[in-house]
């Protein structure tokens, strides 16, 4: 302890320290002992640093230079250290490379940093350092060379000191949350060999003079909102091997000197709004691997030069509005293995080059093209074809039976031929097809009944036969499909009952089973499949009583309708337990007391009830046929009206990083996910399933749903469609919501848009909400004293970070404020207000009157100006809510108590303690409590400018829980 004692006191004396000291060779043990007393190391990592050791250079991590045994590299890269970084490195004077990415170190980078002259290589990447990129690290760079700070959560602008450091080689700032226009200055930088500013809020049109930069290699400005055309000039970047401009706003043609980058190996312009066609000079690109335009505007014929590339093995034109064929000169790209076409205007026949160039992804889904399935593969001798692992076809004009080889693709992962004109049977073959994930047939005119040999595909996950003539039973043998996800049959002619072997299928999440002729009783034990989100078996004829438990306890009525013999509570018709032997009255008894059961001997009477019976009999069957053929046709109206106005287009897939749907017109919408696979087949069902709703707010409802690898989303549908503002300003703002993250920020993952429909698609966070935690919480929910004020202290940072991000949250509630598994909190609805075309504060108070008793009371005045004041309100409400446990509002008999009012009372009158939730018991300090009640209060001032900023609440937090943790560890 004394040794810590000292070093914390050399550490507050190290700027008179490294002044009054000459450097000896204990400088650098000194330097790093001092570093490592603000590292938290739960690994372990540093434990051989030692103070008592005379010289650091056998330290993990740790490299001297030989000559003067001077600390020349400090490299702990994926430590699994946090804290910050302090003074202590000033000492290492001779110091050329510092390495600490991959780890969690939070505050600001040091601008101290600058002090240290010899420095070359600087990386920072992968941890939570925040604030703004230091200006001095750049305006005295006498030789750095190297500098990542990439994914952190950096802000401001790029200093223009940046485009003075001369020294550079390469610079990375991506993933980060800078904005503002780019240094103009920044093409001055003449040993300029790398620059990476990817996924930031930059903006503003490029500069020009890029030509000038003899040495770049690779320039990475993507997923940004950069806007105008492209340098005219770019092309003199002679040696350029790497371009990646793709998810910006750029426009216009793409230049015509970039014809001359004849080294360039991958050029990325996707996802922005160029015009024009391809041009046919791309050909002369030779060295291209990768070439991505997708996501624009070209339009006319794919151009024969691109045969020329026989180094392309990446080619993506998707989502454009390209014509003709296909070109057959591209059977020349012998190097090719992924080619995606889909979503354009292109007609004809697929190419015989499709299957013969040893592609591993073909992708050709919605266009216009043509032909007969069966003659597009070869013959079963041929193996180039093999190589295959996704295949899409889907809505296209295609005809003809499914070849019945189809199992000689051995390698095939996902195959989607749905939408389409296929005919005849499933072929037994595709039980060969041992990889297959994804089976998607569904949208044709297959008949003939599902093969047994269904069975032998193991590696499914999601079939869809849907939409289809297919007949007969379901095979038993699906239930040795045992990694089956998605089971969708519905809209077929299926009959028997449902297999009992399906509730072997442990990883079924979505069943549909639905408009088929499908019999007998549901299975018992599929109320014990553990993932099951979504079954549906309407209309059918399925009979007796529904499953008790599990899914079943919370089915919609929807999900089950249609099927006249079910019974159960979710059906509103009771389960017949013994049936009631026939009572017929004797009409020769003149006695009271006839005796139940018994049969009257007069038979011409008799057969006159019986007639009059099945009269009845008859005419109720009638009324209850007509009744169930009026309910079908008005059901398939809707699914049909729905499939219109995009409520099935959430299902569409598309690219990697930001993944747009089909088209943007207002018959499909667009669907954009900020990172990965954007298929989230289950969100359809989702949202027509109350089962999966999560709760609803002022802004929309949200549900559950469930990506393709089985990991849960929150989908938001917006109840604000009349409000929000064009597709265009609706993008951009969201794309500025999608880029905040923090760990204590729900992330927004990706949205959907049609004029008609707006959709969110959030992370989904498993723990609840703040408000079920405290007013609906029983048993192990229940939230302890160190519980809640990390939810405090949590949702202070998150806040804090928003404003630093000039965004307003507008709507804080507990009810917005998630606890995830390990209990930790994220804020979720953040910035939704930014989505209407205006902050009228009328449209605002409706939209989040759920939230009475946080908002602010600015609210109700319109000559004060809405700021993040208002946040501020709205979480000291919150505080008090969590220290108290109460209700902000609360309705007794006779009286409204404001949580606000009652607890400044009882502090005026000496009492506050009791305002303390009585569930804490003894074991939590008192002081904390009452110390975290004030700070509520003084953010809930009525006057805005005496409320703190987020910050300095921030600030004030972290040290009320500063001195009991000291405390605890002296203890």
């Amino acid at each position: 302890m004394r040794k810590l004692l000292e070093f914390l006191v050399f550490l507050a004396l190290v700027p008179a320290f490294v002044r009054s000291v000459d450097p000896t060779l204990s400088d650098d043990v000194l330097g790093l002992i001092v570093f490592k007393v603000d590292v938290k190391d739960p690994g372990l990592k540093l434990i051989t640093w030692n103070e008592d050791d005379n010289s650091p250079c056998n330290w993990v991590g740790v490299k001297c230079d030989p000559r003067t045994n001077r600390v020349s590299e400090l490299n702990l890269d994926g430590f699994s250290l946090s804290g910050r970084i302090n003074r202590g490195l000033l000492q290492l004077q001779f110091l050329r490379k510092l390495s600490l990415s991959k780890n969690t170190f939070t505050g600001t980078i040091n601008f101290s940093l600058a002090r240290l002259e010899n420095l070359q290589i600087v990386d920072l990447s992968e941890n939570n350092f925040s604030g703004l990129v230091p200006y001095e690290l750049f305006g005295q760079c006498s030789s750095l060379r190297v500098v990542s700070f990439a994914t952190n959560n950096l802000s401001g602008e790029i200093p223009q000191s940046f485009s003075s450091c001369s020294t550079l080689a390469a610079v990375n700032f991506s993933s980060n949350r800078l904005y503002g226009s780019l240094p103009s200055g920044i093409w001055s930088l003449n040993g300029l060999r790398s620059l990476d500013l990817s996924d930031n809020l930059l903006e503003g049109e490029i500069p020009k003079g890029i030509e000038g930069l003899y040495n770049l290699r690779a320039v990475n400005l993507s997923r940004n909102q950069f806007s105008g055309q492209l340098p005219d000039g770019i092309g003199g970047c002679f040696l350029l091997k790497l371009l990646d401009f793709s998810e910006n706003s750029l426009s216009g043609s793409i230049p015509d000197s970039m014809q001359k980058l004849t080294n360039c190996n991958s050029l990325s312009l996707s996802g922005n709004s160029f015009v024009g066609e391809v041009p046919t000079w791309i050909g002369e690109m030779r060295n291209l691997q990768t070439l991505d335009l997708s996501g624009n505007r070209f339009s006319g014929q794919i151009p024969d030069s691109v045969g020329n590339l026989q180094s392309l093995e990446v080619l993506n034109l998707s989502g454009n509005r390209l014509t003709g064929s296909l070109p057959e000169a591209m059977i020349n790209c012998k190097a090719l293995s992924s080619s995606d076409f889909s979503r354009n205007l292109l007609n004809g026949s697929l190419p015989a080059w499709m299957f013969g160039t040893g592609l591993q992804v073909a992708m050709q889904s919605e266009n216009r093209l043509i032909g007969k399935i069966n003659d597009l593969f070869p013959s079963s001798g041929e193996t180039s074809f093999q190589n295959l692992h996704l295949l899409d076809l889907s809505d296209n004009l295609f005809s003809g039976e499914i070849p019945g080889d189809i199992g000689v693709l051995s390698n095939l992962q996902y195959l989607n031929m749905s939408m389409n004109s296929l005919v005849g049977g499933i072929p037994a073959s595709v039980g060969q097809l041992k990889a297959i994930n994804v089976l998607d047939l569904s949208g044709n005119r297959l008949n003939g009944s599902i093969p047994s040999e269904i069975g032998g595909a193991i590696s499914l996950k999601e079939l869809r036969l849907e939409k289809n003539f297919l007949a007969g039973k379901i095979p038993n043998q699906i239930a040795k499909c045992s990694l089956l996800m998605y089971l969708i049959l519905s809209q077929n002619h299926l009959s028997g009952p449902i297999p009992a072997t399906i509730v072997n299928l442990i990883n079924l999440q979505i069943v549909d089973l639905s408009l088929n002729n499908l019999i007998g009783r549901l299975p018992k034990q599929l109320a014990d499949l553990p993932h099951l989100v979504s079954f549906n078996v309407s209309h059918n004829h399925l009979q007796g009583e529904l499953p008790p438990g599990g899914i079943f306890n919370t089915i919609s009525p929807s999900s089950v309708s249609g099927n006249p013999s079910l019974c159960g509570a979710i059906v509103n018709r009771s389960c017949p337990g013994v049936l009631p032997k026939p009572i017929v009255l004797n009409p020769n008894s003149s006695s009271d007391s006839s005796v139940v059961g018994s049969f009257s001997p007069n038979l011409s009477h008799k057969k006159t009830i019986l007639s009059i019976s099945a009269l009845i009999a008859i005419g109720a069957a009638s009324l209850i046929a007509l009744g169930v053929i009026a309910v079908t046709v008005l059901n398939l109206r809707v699914r049909a009206s729905t499939t219109r106005n995009g409520g099935a287009a959430v299902t569409l897939s598309g690219g990697d990083d930001f993944s747009y749907s089909p088209t943007t017109d207002v018959n499909s919408g667009k669907l954009v996910m900020f990172s990965g696979d954007p298929d989230f087949s289950a969100g359809a069902h989702a949202l027509l399933n109350k089962d999966c709703e999560l709760g609803r707010g002022g802004f929309g409802v949200v549900y559950r749903t469930v990506l393709r690898d089985g990991s849960p989303v929150a989908i938001k549908k917006l109840t604000v469609s009349s409000l929000v503002k064009s597709q265009e300003d609706f993008e951009r703002e969201v794309k500025k919501l999608g880029k905040i993250r923090h760990q204590h920020l729900v992330s927004l993952e990706g949205y959907y848009w049609t004029p008609s429909l707006q959709l969110l698609i959030y992370e989904f966070v498993s723990g609840g909400s703040l408000y079920k935690h405290l007013h609906e919480g029983a048993g192990g929910s229940f939230l302890s004293w160190h519980k809640r004020f990390n939810v405090i202290l949590g949702t202070a940072r998150s806040l804090a970070h928003l404003h630093r991000m000039n965004v307003i949250h507008y709507n804080l509630k507990s009810n917005n404020v998630l606890i995830d598994s390990s209990g930790e909190p994220k804020l979720g609805d953040f910035g939704l207000a930014m989505l209407l075309p205006m902050l009228d504060r009328f449209v605002l108070s409706s939209k989040i009157q759920s939230a009475l008793g946080y908002m602010a009371p600015e609210f109700a005045c319109p000559t004060v100006k809405i700021t993040e004041k208002c946040d501020v309100y709205g979480f000291g409400v919150l505080i008090l809510e969590v220290v108290t446990g109460k209700r902000p509002v609360e309705y007794m008999e006779d009286d409204v108590v404001v949580l606000c009012d009652m607890v400044r009372g009882a502090l005026e009158e000496g009492r506050v303690e009791e305002c303390v939730d009585r569930r804490l018991g003894v074991n939590f300090v008192a002081e904390e409590a009452i110390l975290v009640m004030k700070l509520g209060l003084i953010c809930t001032s009525q006057v805005p400018s005496n409320r703190p900023e987020m910050a300095e609440v921030v600030n004030i937090l972290e040290l009320i829980t500063c001195p009991s943790e000291g405390q605890e560890e002296l203890g």
